[in-house]
């Protein structure tokens, strides 16, 4: 099951940055469901059953490349489908499947995805307050409710951000609270 990793032998002068030069893609986008609290998960696992969003984050992911951590990638069955997947972790050695790239950082990874012209950060928590000053969009659903978790989505500051998009639903069959698509633009 697991195929040989791939690995970039980048050197650190090789290494992406967050300034907007040529070497920059088009679009870092971060893709988070959150609570109120800015919970976004607890033992490794969504709290909250939501089949809007997750229909959401397959139509804006699939095609595009998704950077996660160690963790959230454990936490699939398997690869997702029609996404090229880059995981990070300090394990040099971490066996992921065939087709999945392993970066040892977030700067690797990064780096590793460049020529695509959408990357999608997807989580966890450490590596949202990573990616955090590299990302142009943040497609947020924000989960109304408070709840008791493990895992937090980084408190973004106003002057950084601003909101380009907002569209709210409320709980319904399919979706166990009320909700809010809400798009960030960097300021």
């Amino acid at each position: 099951m697991f195929g040989k990793s791939h690995h970039s032998d980048k050197s650190q002068s090789e290494s992406f940055s967050s300034d907007h030069s040529t070497d920059r893609p088009s679009e870092i986008i971060m893709i988070v469901a959150a609570s109120d609290n800015n919970v976004i998960g607890k033992d490794n696992n969504l709290i909250w059953k939501l089949k809007s969003d997750l229909k959401r984050f397959k139509s804006l992911t699939s095609g595009h490349v998704i950077i996660m951590g160690r963790k959230t990638f454990e936490s699939f069955p398997k690869p997702l489908p029609n996404r090229t997947h880059i995981v990070i972790s300090r394990q040099h050695d971490y066996p992921v499947p065939e087709g999945v790239v392993l970066a040892n950082t977030l700067e690797q990874a990064l780096y590793e995805a460049k020529d695509y012209k959408k990357i999608f950060i997807i989580g966890g928590g450490e590596i949202y307050q990573q990616a955090l000053p590299f990302c142009d969009t943040i497609e947020l659903t924000r989960v109304h409710t408070q709840c008791d978790g493990d895992t937090y989505f980084p408190q973004l500051k106003t002057e950084d951000w601003r909101l380009s998009k907002k569209e709210s639903h409320p709980a319904d069959t399919e979706n166990e609270f009320n909700y809010s698509f809400l798009t960030y633009l960097k300021s």
